[in-house]
């Protein structure tokens, strides 16, 4: 809320700054004095959401790890496309990090210094999915009691991340195309589009071309959105458990535990269906339930 007003009291002008106004101009006044009120009105609400996204926001808790072949190629995968402007598709199992290589890439672009947005299309409700990644304009739908910047503009400057891709709902399938050729976003209630300069890097740990098959993907989106694509070895395939393991017990402040012979034979002959995600759930329940011993 801008107040315009030809008095020039400044009771009034506290009061309405007390009141939620962002700003307080004097008639008579030109408009490079109104633009840079709303310039300045916007770059404080766009402060306030990115505030809040950060500090709900997690870090992940295991970096990339490993100095294998296949790890050293999946890092120069990540070196070539990072700096591109195309749409990556990072492919995957369950548990095999798709998130940190989007992070990485994210932080080897152009684009480092913007916002890293990530949104699981498989963890919320397709009813509620297109709110979350375009916004919505205040009495849209029940419920919509105020405007609601979506994930898109939020990431505007960055990347946005969708997780779990081939899980998105046709309708919103649609949508994410139209916003791949022209740029653009409509908020649900909204009538206008918003341009918005964002970075797209999707994952999944299904086969796209099945889904495509089975009519669950539409097929000029996938061709699009695969323009750059990362291929994630599973854990099965990589000679670098131990160094993960010893990562781990780190992270759970469990450094110097030791794991007896035949839990590591274990472990190396295991097929790991979960991967690094898995591994982790083992070795923290083995910790909490070992009482400080070794594990064995």
């Amino acid at each position: 809320m801008i107040i315009v007003t030809a008095q020039g009291v400044v009771k009034s002008a506290i009061e309405a700054m007390k009141n939620g106004a962002s700003d307080y101009i004097l008639r008579p006044f030109d408009l490079e004095e109104l633009e840079l009120a709303i310039t300045r009105a916007l770059s404080f609400a766009r402060l306030v959401v990115e505030n809040q996204f950060l500090r709900e926001e997690k870090t992940p808790d295991i970096g990339m790890v490993g100095s294998s072949a296949v790890m050293q190629q999946l890092y120069e995968s990540i070196r070539q496309v990072a700096p591109e402007k195309a749409t990556v598709l990072v492919a995957g199992e369950t548990g095999t990090g798709k998130e940190l290589v989007a992070r990485a890439i994210h932080a080897g672009s152009p684009r480092s210094k913007g916002l890293f947005v990530a949104v699981n299309c498989a963890a919320i409700p397709h009813e509620m999915l297109e709110s979350e990644l375009f916004g919505h304009e205040k009495g849209a739908f029940t419920g919509a009691i105020k405007e609601r910047i979506g994930k898109f503009e939020l990431a505007d400057g960055g990347t946005l991340f969708l997780d779990e891709i081939c899980e998105m709902a046709p309708a919103l399938q649609t949508k994410l195309l139209r916003f791949l050729q022209t740029s653009t976003v409509v908020p649900v209630g909204a009538t206008r589009p918003k341009k918005v300069n964002v970075r797209i890097v999707c994952a999944t740990n299904r086969d796209p071309l099945e889904a495509v098959r089975q009519g669950q993907f539409r097929e000029d989106l996938y061709y699009r959105l695969n323009g750059l694509s990362v291929s994630l070895p599973p854990l099965r395939e990589r000679s670098d458990l131990f160094a993960l393991i010893d990562v781990i017990l780190n992270i759970e402040q469990a450094t110097g535990t030791a794991l007896a012979p035949e839990v590591m034979a274990i472990f190396n002959a295991h097929s790991w269906p979960g991967n690094i995600r898995q591994l982790h759930n083992v070795l923290r329940t083995a910790l909490a339930l070992s009482n400080n011993a070794p594990i064995s």
